[in-house]
C-alpha cells in the first residue's frame, strides 16, 4: 500500500501523516497496538454502529485480527473491517462534535491532520475559500468488482462544526470524492456568509 505523499517528503508527524494519508505510518504506529486495543479503538469511535439515520440500516464489521500483519492492515482499512458510509458519517459526527464542544485536548493532533488534508493535502478538492473544513478521503475495495470506490468525510466549520458530510463514490477515487463534497461546503459557507 503506497503513500500518496510527495517523495520529498521523509519525515511526517501525526498531523501531517493524517494531512498526506501516509499509509506506513499509521502501519507502523498501528504496530504498537494489541489486538484488542485497535478493535476497541475502531468500535469506540463508532465504526460498527448503526447511526440511526434510516430504519433497517445495514451495519459493519470490525474482526479481532490474529496476526501483526492483519492488525496493520486492519488499521488501515484494508483487511478484517467493513464499514458503511453512514457509519463514517456518524464516527465523524461524533469526532465533530467533540471539536465543537472543546472536550478532547488528546484528539487534537487527529483535528489538525484532518484540517491540513484539506488545506493541503491529500483532501484539497474540498476545500472552500474563507471557510476551514477538516476532512479525510479513502479509496474501499469490493468483493464483487475489481475497481475501488472514493470516499470524502468531513465537517466544517474545523473549529466549530455545524455540519458534516460524507460523499462515497462507485468507481471512484478519494480525491474526486473531496471534489464532490466541496460544492456542498460551498453552500454551506454561502449560507453562513448571508446570516
Amino acid at each position: 500500500m503506497d503513500c500518496t505523499h510527495s517523495a520529498a517528503v521523509t519525515e511526517l508527524d501525526a498531523e501531517e501523516a493524517l494531512a498526506y494519508s501516509c499509509n506506513s505510518y499509521f502501519a507502523q504506529v498501528s504496530a504498537r497496538l494489541s489486538a484488542q486495543e485497535l478493535v476497541r479503538g475502531l468500535r469506540q469511535a463508532g465504526l460498527n454502529a448503526p447511526s440511526g439515520l434510516v430504519g433497517d440500516e445495514a451495519v459493519g464489521r470490525i474482526d479481532v485480527p490474529a496476526t501483526q500483519t492483519e492488525l496493520q492492515l486492519e488499521a488501515l482499512g484494508d483487511r478484517g473491517i467493513e464499514v458503511t458510509p453512514l457509519e463514517l458519517l456518524g464516527a465523524y459526527r461524533k469526532l465533530a462534535l467533540q471539536r465543537r464542544n472543546g472536550n478532547s485536548n488528546e484528539l487534537e493532533p487527529v483535528f489538525k491532520g484532518l484540517e491540513d488534508s484539506v488545506a493541503f493535502g491529500i483532501a484539497r478538492a474540498a476545500s472552500v475559500e474563507g471557510m476551514r473544513i477538516a476532512g479525510k478521503t479513502g479509496t474501499a475495495s469490493s468483493e464483487n468488482s475489481a475497481h475501488t470506490h472514493g470516499l470524502f468525510v468531513g465537517y466544517a466549520p474545523a473549529e466549530k462544526p455545524e455540519i458534516v458530510a460524507v460523499v462515497y463514490l462507485a468507481q471512484g477515487r478519494g480525491l474526486d470524492a473531496a471534489g464532490a463534497a466541496q460544492p456542498v461546503f460551498t453552500e454551506f459557507a454561502h449560507e453562513k456568509r448571508e446570516k
